[in-house]
């Protein structure tokens, strides 16, 4: 479909060179956060823009980043590792966007462990995929309903989560 992410988003500049030197669909925008980052990788010629919402200031600005992409005939792909809350706003910007591709989410990952990131809704059966897509979501808001009582519940303990730290062979620090 497209390679992701092959150059670091500090040398956005090299994208031209990339795009030029192969065929395949090249994507980026994961680690770019508004639409002045965009500008350049856009007119570098990538085929799919990967903008997240989460860092992209929200969806006002994802949805801008989205209109620009569209000028330069790029789809987006909006990347979205994070839950239910950050998945529901992203479909909205999907399903309100004409050079859509296809969204990135991790809930069947959730599933797999004890529904631990569904577990803040009243009724995950909206993000169910039966023919390998998602429906318009029909209810107010970002269409989801939030379970505040297991939010205050989990808030008392809170979560021991943290990144992944990424290291070479020789122990030193790498990218992601």
């Amino acid at each position: 479909m497209f390679i992701e992410e092959p150059v670091l988003p500090e040398y956005t500049d090299h994208f031209g060179l990339v795009v030029q030197s192969t065929s395949i669909p090249i994507a980026t925008g994961e680690r770019l956060f508004s639409r002045t980052e965009f500008k350049d990788v856009l007119r570098s010629g990538i085929a799919v823009a990967q903008p997240d919402l989460s860092h992209a200031a929200g969806i006002s600005e994802t949805r801008r980043i989205a209109a620009m992409a569209e000028t330069y005939n790029v789809d987006i792909a909006p990347h979205c590792p994070l839950g239910p809350i950050a998945l529901a706003a992203c479909l909205q910007i999907d399903f309100a966007t004409p050079n859509f591709l296809i969204q990135e989410q991790i809930l069947g990952l959730g599933k797999g462990n004890n529904g631990a990131l569904m577990k803040y809704l009243v009724d995950f059966s909206v993000f169910d995929a039966p023919n390998g897509y998602i429906e318009l979501m029909t209810k107010p808001g970002l269409g989801i309903e939030v379970d505040e009582k297991a939010v205050r519940e989990a808030s008392v303990n809170g979560h021991r989560f943290r990144g992944p730290e990424w290291h070479h062979r020789d122990g030193s620090f790498a990218e992601w």
